[in-house]
């Protein structure tokens, strides 16, 4: 039986590496909708790059939302230093041709929950929890709903990528992270510790490049795109491959291990607004409210990830 998805998104060069995995899985993955999301870039950048991923993978029946264009209660904080494109690669994705639909990715998100029978949709959040804590806040009854969300975010030995203490997604809208992991729904959360171990290397890139087709070929330069940018400014360690991550979790949860922990999001300090707080060894008492992925076969993600873009075109 196929899984039901809804990808919430700020793509961003991995979140589209993200995407044409869960197209290249029709019989395991049955995309309803893509939600953008401000994150990486402005929304209107996240959303028109969502509908150029799908016409990429000739997929351009998969709906596609604008969600909200700004945090909770804090200004956007992008990374288009990392994912916006410069005038050498701005060729890299045609420009789109299908239109987004015009229904808010918000109310596109309650109304499929609502109308589908409960514990039937798996949410694949790419980016800042934003639209996802605002459905909650408008409609908390569909809580209940919602079979799993799988969070690409946080940080817990690995600590911050944004500022010393926060993982990006976490630190663009800490308050919608703290909504939505009180929410009690069941939580997968895929953090640096995992990502991290995902990282780029010329060997895999040349094996996506050989795949002979169009998205393999995409795939390859945007994330030699990516690599040299992160290289720019991280140093000469690879660039880790944060987004798939949700997506192989659907397809090959045996690749990933980890744990049941209770995790918080500190909201006030200014030197660690955004850190995820995890209890990784029980020590406060509290309540396990997210299963915490810490370990990863990378080499099996990347031969789950190369055998499945060779299916696209």
């Amino acid at each position: 039986m196929r899984r039901r998805i809804v990808i919430d998104t700020d793509p961003g060069i991995d979140d589209a590496v993200a995407i044409l995995l869960a197209l290249a899985a029709p019989e395991e993955l049955d995309v309803l909708g893509i939600i953008a999301v401000a994150g990486n870039l402005p929304l209107i950048l996240t959303e028109r790059n969502a509908r150029r991923v799908c016409e990429l993978a000739g997929r351009a029946d998969v709906p596609v939302y604008a969600g909200c264009s700004r945090p909770l209660l804090r200004p956007l904080a992008t990374a288009e230093h990392v994912h916006g494109e410069t005038a050498r690669d701005r060729l890299l994705l045609p420009e789109p041709t299908m239109a987004r639909r015009p229904q808010h990715g918000v109310d596109f998100l309650i109304e499929t929950l609502r109308s589908e029978e409960a514990g039937t949709i798996t949410l694949c959040a790419l980016g800042p929890l934003t639209n996802i804590a605002m459905a909650l806040v408008k409609t908390p009854e569909i809580a209940e709903r919602i079979g799993e969300l799988v969070v690409m975010g946080g940080a817990c030995f690995e600590l911050g990528n944004v500022t010393p203490a926060a993982e990006f997604n976490i630190h663009v809208d800490p308050h919608a992270a703290a909504i939505v992991l009180d929410s009690g729904i069941p939580i997968t959360m895929i953090p640096l510790d995992v990502t991290h171990q995902v990282l780029t290397a010329p060997r895999r890139l040349t094996a996506l490049r050989a795949l002979g087709n169009r998205c393999g070929s995409a795939v390859a330069a945007l994330l030699a795109s990516f690599e040299k940018k992160r290289r720019a400014s991280f140093g000469s360690r690879g660039r880790a491959l944060h987004d798939p991550c949700v997506i192989a979790r659907l397809l090959r949860p045996a690749l990933f291990g980890g744990r049941e922990v209770n995790v918080a999001i500190e909201t006030q300090s200014p030197l660690t607004l955004g850190m995820t707080v995890v209890d990784w060894w029980g020590v406060t008492g509290r309540k396990a409210n997210v299963r915490l992925m810490n370990t990863v076969d990378a080499s099996g993600f990347y031969d789950l990830l190369t055998e499945r873009l060779a299916r696209l075109p």
